[in-house]
């Protein structure tokens, strides 16, 4: 994937999963409603509720171009980034394909990561847990790797 951190490429995938809903059609991805109520197919690629299934290749070329998008917003926002651990960028990059770029634009994460305050950061990751009004086991584990990344952890 063109520019895109290989580590936010893993993210994606671990958290996404290539998604196959009936077992009459095991080879392909079928749209379904994510835990925070939205129509997605593949690897967490918003669609209609009419998408037609997809293969994995089919996944991986919407993956590829959400996390091209996701970095381009990323930089865009949070310059400071360019120059930091591909580590940084790789969680930023994971928050904004996973959440948007709306919400990185209006955060006091976006704050946070320009001032390169990477401790309070890490605090501010942690607090988007939540879908359609609750908290997400998935996204607390999410946001706690996307943590240990912007802290300068392994994950």
């Amino acid at each position: 994937m063109t520019g895109v951190p290989k580590t936010a490429i893993e993210l994606a995938k671990r958290f996404e999963g290539f998604h196959r809903v009936p077992r009459i059609d095991p080879g392909r991805a079928h749209p379904y409603i994510c835990p925070a109520g939205y129509w997605t197919i593949g690897y967490g690629h918003l669609c209609e509720s009419t998408h037609p299934p997809i293969t994995e290749s089919e996944a991986e070329v919407y993956l590829t171009h959400d996390l091209q998008t996701a970095l381009a917003a990323t930089l865009r926002y949070c310059p400071v980034l360019a120059t930091e651990p591909e580590g940084r960028l790789s969680a930023i990059v994971d928050f904004t394909f996973n959440l948007g770029a709306g919400r990185l634009q209006t955060s006091t994460l976006r704050r946070r990561i320009n001032q390169r305050d990477w401790a309070v950061s890490a605090q501010e990751l942690c607090r988007w847990i939540y879908g359609g009004g609750k908290v997400l086991p998935g996204l607390v584990a999410r946001r706690k790797v996307e943590a240990a990344l912007m802290s300068g952890l392994h994950y």
